[in-house]
């Protein structure tokens, strides 16, 4: 009797444990073969290999590596970038943008968020934005609740989240947190 594979990365996982600590030594080797910057050492068995374990282990897990980086980079940027509550929208999203430029120009983080998209296709883009775009919409229902009307996620996302990514993933121009707050400043003009 076969049996269907698990409906996501964690399903079936205990919280401790030898899963765990699989879990911890597959993200760990991700992590370093990303920073030696070589993408063709990039596979399953080079990870698993580096982790310690059986490929079969890695394979069963995540199924392939696009979904292992979506889960390396969706564990490491889950809440890693606070949500400012400066009380002003702006501000909010000043800080928010200085705090995501100043990550994103970390060598390793963006080594991960370029392995992630490149191999990751949309579930890699999508792990790479699914938490900053909770972020901002938790910015922008926060000034809808004090009677603020914030421009759409939509929009925000143009003005904030697109100019920060693309420059980091496909460029070399730096994230400076001035370029950053006028970001925020083409999108709420005074």
């Amino acid at each position: 009797m076969t049996s269907s594979p698990p409906s996501s990365p964690n399903a079936g996982s205990r919280p401790g444990g030898r899963s765990a600590k699989v879990r911890a030594a597959v993200h760990r080797a991700v992590q370093e073969l990303v920073r030696e910057d070589n993408a063709d050492v990039l596979t399953i068995p080079a990870v698993a290999a580096r982790a310690g374990v059986h490929a079969t282990t890695v394979y069963r897990r995540w199924g392939s590596m696009g979904d292992l980086l979506a889960d390396v980079a969706t564990s490491r940027f889950s809440g890693d970038i606070v949500v400012p509550d400066t009380k002003s929208l702006r501000e909010d999203l000043e800080r928010y943008a200085y705090d995501l430029a100043r990550d994103l120009g970390d060598p390793d983080t963006l080594a991960l968020v370029r392995a992630t998209i490149g191999t990751g296709g949309e579930q890699g883009a999508a792990a790479c934005r699914g938490e900053r775009q909770a972020g901002l919409e938790a910015m922008l229902e926060r000034e809808k609740a004090r009677g603020g009307q914030p421009p759409t996620l939509e929009r925000t996302t143009d003005a904030v989240l697109a100019p920060l990514y693309y420059r980091a993933v496909f460029t070399n121009e730096p994230l400076s947190p001035r370029w950053a707050r006028d970001l925020v400043s083409h999108l709420l003009p005074e």
